[in-house]
């Protein structure tokens, strides 16, 4: 190893001394603090010190692409979690957002399920779900696994007795009497709403528990559990014993997930955007297909770090590969208008030169003023004529080129509900990961 790849490595190891023993995240970093890998590790100190080793081989004990990967690495650093759950939930959105390049795992759509209850209905059903409804339902997770969710639904049900089917249950259905319920009645496990079983107050009873269960900390029903396991074991009864042991680790499970504000997946509750494109293209009276969207927004975290984010949409549908962020260098204190032009001259420069495409629309997340900002930078860099729109947050307005009076969109129109998608992305992927990483100051930039 050349010299100045052992001081490299020395120094690393040096620093990784001060790393903490406990849940988090590890980032590897090349030049210019660009993020390579993300890891999560149960303890960081150790984790990462195994990669560094001084009479290690890493071609041999961890291949070819993590070996290519350390030639680059210039610096590590880590994020602490309270626990391993929440190092996984980070550790899943951040390469999602970031997509380091010797990630290759987690960087596809797939998403962590909920637990669903969708109290619209009169007799709520309980389910586990990686697609929720849009609205009518109350979610709890995500959960960092499948198969523990689907073994705790089965022991939830043992003792809330709610029902997993997917009939349409209605109160008003007279019929119901008539109605054969399924084995899970006769075994005990559902209260059959279905067949007229329980009415729907003693049933919203049973969700309203459920629900107060799920939110607290379980240490009255664990106790219970366990007093009643080291009874079943002191009477000799092991397979009762062992049945309440399993049922005990089922409900400790509960505790491995997130919440659905802090650990976003905004992958998960994108609406079919057919309608939407085809009636936004009408709307901008563009000749051609609007296809792609580039969202743009801007911010000041914590009153200190300007940040500019860039999300790209083709087809209705987020495209993480074209995400950007900028680290505002130019403008001093808060102007808005100002960060937007330095966004909009740092990204489409390449454009300009023919290096990448021109979006078929760009939305600014602001009012008039924004608009106008990005209108003056187009024009500055001498840009071919965009379509352009911005969507103000308050009144959720849409200000369009060449029309001083917001359009003001139905609450339930597509294109709406599509351009709200866009800005809110721009605005979570601007905000939301940079206050996770906000303490190290891990800003992937484009410059």
């Amino acid at each position: 190893m050349p010299a100045q790849a052992r001081d490299k490595f020395e120094a690393i190891r040096e620093k990784i001394k001060s790393f903490p023993t406990g849940p988090g995240l590890y980032f590897m970093k090349g030049s210019a603090e660009k993020v390579l890998y993300i890891g999560k590790a149960k303890n960081l100190r150790s984790r990462v010190a195994s990669y560094f080793q001084p009479s290690g081989d890493p071609a041999v004990s961890r291949g070819p692409k993590i070996t290519e990967m350390l030639s680059k690495v210039q610096a590590v650093d880590f994020l602490e979690t309270e626990t391993e759950v929440d190092a996984m939930l980070q550790e899943a959105r951040l390469i999602k957002d970031i997509r380091p390049p010797y990630n290759t795992d987690l960087v596809d759509d797939k998403t962590f399920p909920y637990l669903e209850i969708t109290t619209a209905e009169d007799f709520p059903g309980i389910y586990m779900t990686r697609k929720p409804r849009p609205k009518g339902s109350r979610l709890f997770g995500p959960f960092a696994g499948a198969k523990d969710l689907r073994a705790v639904l089965v022991e939830l049900q043992k003792i809330f007795k709610f029902r997993t089917c997917k009939l349409t249950i209605s109160k008003a259905d007279t019929k119901r009497r008539f109605f054969r319920p399924c084995l899970l009645y006769s075994i005990k496990q559902c209260t059959a709403p279905c067949a007229d079983k329980i009415d729907k107050a003693e049933y919203k009873k049973i969700i309203s528990d459920l629900v107060k269960f799920l939110r607290s900390k379980r240490s009255t029903v664990l106790r219970q559990l366990r007093k009643r396991m080291t009874e079943a074991s002191d009477a000799l009864t092991y397979e009762k014993a062992a049945m309440l042991r399993d049922r005990i680790r089922f409900i400790e499970r509960l505790d491995r997930r997130g919440t659905p504000d802090e650990d976003v997946q905004p992958e998960v509750f994108a609406a079919d955007p057919t309608e939407a494109l085809q009636k936004l293209q009408n709307l901008l009276q563009s000749p051609e297909p609007v296809r792609i969207i580039e969202g743009i927004d801007v911010a000041c975290i914590a009153g200190a770090v300007a940040v500019g984010s860039l999300v790209k949409f083709i087809d209705g549908r987020p495209f993480k590969s074209g995400y950007r962020r900028f680290k505002i260098k130019t403008v001093k204190g808060i102007d808005d208008y100002a960060m937007i032009s330095e966004v909009i001259k740092r990204r489409y420069k390449y454009a300009l030169r023919g290096e990448e495409l021109w979006p078929d629309l760009v939305l600014i997340d602001g009012g008039l003023g924004h608009l106008h900002a990005a209108e003056t930078a187009f024009r500055q860099m001498k840009a071919p004529i965009l379509k352009i729109a911005a969507i103000a947050k308050k009144e959720e307005e849409i200000y369009l080129q060449d029309s001083p009076k917001p359009l003001k969109l139905p609450t339930h129109s597509p294109v709406l509900k599509l351009l709200q998608y866009v800005r809110d992305e721009a605005h979570r992927f601007a905000q939301h990961y940079h206050h996770i990483l906000q303490k190290k100051k891990m800003l992937d930039e484009k410059s």
